[in-house]
């Protein structure tokens, strides 16, 4: 099986014979977008070779959210050095505008790192290229990880702090703040102060963000959502399912810890023990769906007959017979037009009830809240609170099954056998 079906091709390539500057095309399925600069001091420059998270480096990051990419590299000699910075944004500035997968000439451009990441002088040199001071600054939206003292007219600006010393700029348009990020590094894969769950945060922000000023780049998040789910459970094709997603996905059901982390494991996980693991009779009900600037949440029932072992969902269980319906909820990271990964959630207490599993009462052993202890030769029970297929249909439906009888629960006192 080919598990690079479907990837994209495009190669990062140098700008210029310095070798400060690298352009990448989009990494998405359709190609194109608009264009991005990326400013990064050199130190940032090898922690890719570092970096064990599935998380790629900016520079790809980026391009598979489908931008046009141009990296520029700056050393201590460039970043105090106005011409040659003028001249490095120059070039990236040019090598976008003659990039045909580029879809406009105006730019975002993002610097990363902080200003102890630079020489000292960098913040004013930067300030002082004629490019940010005249009608030649083709950027249209500035978004930077530290308070950058950058007066660029009518530039709309973004500032990812980090550290709990960080007070918001009264000057800027929008201030996120970070107070457990140690650095600017935190989303930078490999970085020592990296941290995965915070930088996808701060993605998705700064993704907001960067579409809202260049119109773009724009994709149907249900329309690639579904695509997936039909490849999956319609179509059953393992190849096709995979050319949704990108260059290391990953696939997360929350309650059995089954699923697939990077593209071989995952693709292995869909055709040994999800895509033809699924019976025949498998249907999903969408009952909500709720659409971000890069994800998809949805609640909805999963259905099937257990008539063959279903490894992700009840692994080790064999067949029941059983008819079981189950309140689902999934959350999906769409990243350009490909998804990145999916966090799927139930109740799996709900399942084991469906399946005649789950006794209806199980030892408890603790006294009770009284400090009272069971009588000789007795022991305290409690009556499991999960329920069977009425959480399907309260879930569709409200009214149909009444609240909060779980309430007149109670402990009971059993011979202890």
């Amino acid at each position: 099986m080919d598990v690079t079906a479907g990837l994209p091709s495009a190669k990062p390539v140098q700008l210029g014979n310095t070798g400060n500057i690298v352009l990448q095309p989009p990494l998405s399925r359709c190609g194109q977008g608009p264009g991005l600069i990326l400013l990064r001091p050199v130190s940032y420059a090898g922690y890719q070779q570092q970096n064990t998270s599935l998380d790629p480096e900016p520079l790809q990051k980026w391009a598979e959210e489908s931008f046009a990419v141009a990296q520029i590299t700056l050393d201590v000699d460039l970043s105090g050095d106005k011409a040659a910075l003028q001249h490095l944004i120059q070039e990236a500035q040019d090598g976008l505008t003659a990039l045909s997968e580029c879809t406009q000439d105006q730019f975002g451009l993002i610097v990363f790192g902080s200003k102890a990441d630079y020489i000292s002088q960098f913040e004013a040199t930067l300030r002082d290229v004629p490019l940010v001071k005249n009608e030649a600054w083709k950027v249209v939206a500035l978004l930077s990880f530290d308070s950058w003292d950058i007066q660029v007219t009518n530039t709309p600006r973004l500032v990812h702090a980090s550290g709990p010393d960080k007070l918001p700029q009264e000057d800027l348009q929008i201030q996120y703040h970070y107070a457990d990020a140690l650095s600017p590094g935190f989303v930078i894969p490999g970085h020592p102060d990296f941290q995965y769950a915070t930088a996808g945060v701060s993605h998705t922000r700064s993704l907001k963000f960067l579409k809202k000023h260049l119109g773009g780049p724009s994709f149907d998040l249900e329309r690639i959502w579904d695509e997936h789910t039909y490849f999956e459970f319609s179509d059953r094709s393992v190849e096709k399912t995979m050319a949704t997603m990108v260059q290391e996905p990953y696939v997360n059901h929350v309650p059995t810890l089954t699923g697939g982390i990077g593209r071989a494991r995952l693709s292995h996980f869909y055709l040994h023990h999800f895509i033809f693991n699924n019976p025949d009779d498998t249907g999903l009900d969408l009952v909500s769906r709720t659409v971000g600037i890069d994800r998809v949440v949805d609640e909805f029932i999963f259905s099937f007959t257990h008539v063959k072992q279903v490894d992700w969902l009840i692994p080790g269980i064999p067949p029941t017979g059983k008819q079981l319906r189950i309140p689902f909820t999934s959350v999906v990271n769409i990243r350009g037009d490909r998804l990145y990964h999916e966090h799927i959630a139930w109740d799996q207490a709900t399942v084991l009830v469906q399946l005649g599993l789950l006794p209806e009462y199980l030892p408890f052993p603790y006294p009770l809240a009284d400090g009272t202890l069971p009588a000789p030769g007795k022991r305290f029970e409690y009556r499991v609170p999960a329920a069977g297929i009425e959480t399907a249909d309260k879930l569709q439906n409200g009214d149909d099954v009444p609240s909060n009888g779980m309430f007149e629960y109670k402990i009971r006192e059993v011979d202890d056998r």
